[in-house]
């Protein structure tokens, strides 16, 4: 038996995020969708995406599987009801199933046939669950004091130098091989966690909520406000404010950043900054890559950038921009709010694939990384069929 977090039919409303990876690999708070759920299940978790995707994932042995929803946020109730599932039984809401135990096979298994796998279905209250890429910067303060909690939870925090200037302590957690040294963390805010091997470099300022994951370093005096949240090897630098940056992606440099969700293997580039918040102060439409329209998304949102995407230097970023997957970006003025995947600059230009490839691979390289084929071939994937 495997548990296995599955992309419902509506995960085309996370594109670009979604273009690339399936949504249990969203970072949003200290962890990802899917390692916050091992850490609630206590077991490894397995993930069922759409076709081209599904080879960048393991795949479980045959058994009887209890199916997640990967847009559903957990909580006690949700793991207990969970993990007390019988063969055959699921529950479910308005919106649609929840979880279920079932013998389907698991190449078999089709979001849009769900409830067809399951002969005791149960109708509960609405869960929480999120549906827009922008949802995750709106919901990130909340995630990175639960997982705060989940992550620190009966432990203890390394010691921290006496350099460092902390204003309410309790609230600070720092994870073993972390460096820091004449920095400010301030936690009165929300809570702070610092994970393996970071490094937060002379005169940062650190207000939370804010987490920093494993190998990510912030460079001397970035100024960081809640909530924001740094994924693996990733670098901060300037200013930054209620943003997620996934992974492997750098704003290492003067320039702003704001209410922003940046997918892996980004680079915004020296002085480039973005704007969260129109001139009227109104209402924020986002074009919607997945439904093919704008949506209103509240008074802020800055960009919402895909995987393998560049920002050249000084770029100026316009409230409620999207980025697609692979672009370089480049151009005079306020940039374009829907830049399409694979844009060569901001004229309609498409970029190579090889060369597309090959630049990745070159960023990839800096980090001690590569891609990989099933990476190559979604890339491929997604040059060809115009996603």
């Amino acid at each position: 038996m495997a548990y296995v977090l599955f992309d419902p039919s509506t995960r085309d409303h996370f594109a670009p995020l979604s273009t690339t990876k399936a949504v249990a690999d969203f970072r949003m708070g200290i962890l990802s969708v899917k390692e916050r759920w091992e850490l609630l299940l206590k077991e490894e978790v397995f993930v069922h995406t759409v076709g081209y995707l599904q080879a960048l994932y393991t795949t479980p042995s045959a058994a009887n599987h209890t199916w997640i929803d990967a847009t559903v946020l957990p909580n006690e109730l949700l793991i207990e009801q969970i993990t007390q599932l019988k063969l055959g039984a699921s529950f479910s809401d308005a919106i649609g199933l929840i979880a279920g135990k079932s013998d389907i096979a698991f190449d078999r298994f089709n979001v849009l046939t769900t409830q067809s796998y399951f002969n005791n279905s149960i109708k509960v209250a609405d869960v929480a669950r999120v549906e827009f890429p922008w949802e995750l910067m709106q919901l990130n303060e909340m995630m990175i004091r639960e997982d705060f909690k989940l992550v620190t939870k009966g432990r203890k925090s390394q010691p921290i130098s006496p350099t460092v200037q902390l204003v309410q302590q309790a609230d600070i957690f720092i994870e073993e091989g972390a460096k820091l040294e004449f920095c400010t963390l301030n936690s009165t805010t929300g809570p702070i966690y610092i994970g393996k091997q970071a490094e937060i470099m002379e005169g940062t300022t650190v207000r939370g909520p804010f987490s920093m994951g494993f190998n990510s370093v912030l460079k001397m005096n970035s100024r960081i406000y809640g909530a924001t949240s740094l994924g693996p090897y990733c670098m901060g630098g300037g200013e930054i404010k209620n943003s997620i940056m996934m992974g492997y992606s750098n704003k290492a440099h003067d320039g702003y950043m704001g209410d922003s969700v940046i997918g892996e293997w980004c680079n915004f580039g020296a002085g480039s900054s973005n704007s969260n918040l129109k001139n009227s102060a109104g209402s924020i439409d986002v074009w919607s890559m997945g439904l093919g329209k704008k949506v209103a998304v509240g008074q802020k949102c800055g960009v919402i950038m895909g995987d393998y995407s560049r920002l050249s230097i000084n770029s100026s970023v316009n409230t409620g921009s999207v980025i697609g997957v692979s672009c370089n970006v480049f151009g005079a003025g306020l940039l374009p709010k829907l830049i399409q995947h694979f844009s060569w600059g901001v004229d309609g230009k498409k970029y190579n694939l090889e060369s597309a490839i090959n630049d990745i691979n070159n960023w990839k390289y800096m980090k001690g990384k590569k891609l990989s084929d099933a990476e190559i071939q979604v890339l491929n994937h997604i040059f060809q069929s115009n996603l």
